[in-house]
């Protein structure tokens, strides 16, 4: 899944907590859904990240031999650049992006 046609913010904006409420009833059981999402992102992310940063990986025998790696700073920008996972999440979460499932109720 690509994170960069989401509209997340990419700073830290105050949220109606009432219209979060509303997604599942219960605020506490929203904001638990919101977590787990965001941690579903940030590994996705990261596992995305380290797979190109290793494309472009050189593998060397001495510690004292440190290239910069062009490529790997223009990934790593990029991915800087992106929401922080949390803004994707709640992000989605609004836009009704998110499958919620209670295994108790079933």
């Amino acid at each position: 899944m690509s994170y960069k046609n989401l509209n997340a913010e990419k700073s830290t904006i105050t949220r109606d907590v009432i219209e979060l409420e509303v997604k599942t009833g219960n605020l506490y059981q929203s904001i638990v859904a919101v977590s787990k999402r965001s941690n579903q992102i940030s590994t996705h992310l990261k596992e995305e990240l380290v797979q190109k940063l290793q494309e472009f990986a050189t593998t060397t025998d001495s510690l004292e031999e440190v290239y910069e790696n062009r490529e790997q700073i223009e990934i790593s920008k990029h991915y800087e650049k992106l929401p922080k996972s949390t803004a994707l999440a709640m992000q989605e979460m609004l836009e009704d992006k998110v499958y919620l499932r209670n295994p108790d109720s079933e």
